[in-house]
């Protein structure tokens, strides 16, 4: 285990590194070649749940996904992470003037306050179709390195023992983040799908 945490710690540090020498124009190209590629993909043109995180500045942008989502009259589920412990909602987003409006946490990400208690939690109702998944790496097999607190495979654990079942899961991508293999446990839930940019 020790050998394996090792590992991943070389790979998040190395990955931060590429990502870091994106520019903020190289890393919103790709946002929005990535975003165009989802709007045609069948899972997400017939999803009617969908949870999508909000970017941070090392992360694919979601904002025009976001936007999307209400323009086709989806529901939108946000993360809402605890910080203390590796527990997760997906919360109902009702607007992009809600998610304006949104406080931020230490982490500088958007997120419904701790005792807002007025959103539908997506496993709570209807569960979801589809999660858009964050992410430091990934592979082409669907594994994936995320931060190392594991709020995702702990949600996607719950999602499974929802009469649902699990949603489709997509994670979204630069190119940069992408490797040979990443090494993983058994609590480490495979994607089902990685968008990226491929070269022509």
């Amino acid at each position: 285990m020790a050998a394996l945490r090792a590992a991943k710690q070389a790979l998040r540090k190395e990955i931060k590194r590429r990502v870091a020498a994106l520019s903020d124009e190289e890393k919103l190209r790709q946002s929005s070649v990535l975003s165009k590629q989802l709007f045609r993909h069948p899972k997400y043109v017939s999803c009617k749940r969908i949870a999508v995180f909000l970017s941070m500045h090392d992360e694919v942008r979601t904002e025009e996904i976001i936007r999307d989502v209400f323009k086709c009259g989806k529901s939108c589920f946000i993360p809402r992470y605890e910080s203390s412990s590796n527990h997760m909602d997906m919360l109902q987003l009702r607007s992009l003037q809600d998610m304006e409006t949104l406080p931020l946490t230490a982490w500088n990400i958007q997120q419904p306050a701790a005792e807002d208690s007025s959103r539908e939690e997506a496993l709570s109702a209807g569960g979801l179709d589809l999660i858009l998944m964050p992410g430091l790496g990934f592979d082409s097999l669907g594994k994936r390195l995320g931060r190392g607190k594991g709020f995702y495979d702990t949600y996607l654990e719950r999602c499974m023992k929802h009469p649902k079942g699990k949603p489709y899961t997509i994670a979204l991508a630069f190119k940069e983040q992408l490797l040979p293999e990443i090494p993983v446990d058994d609590n480490d839930v495979l994607i089902d799908e990685v968008l990226y940019e491929k070269d022509e």
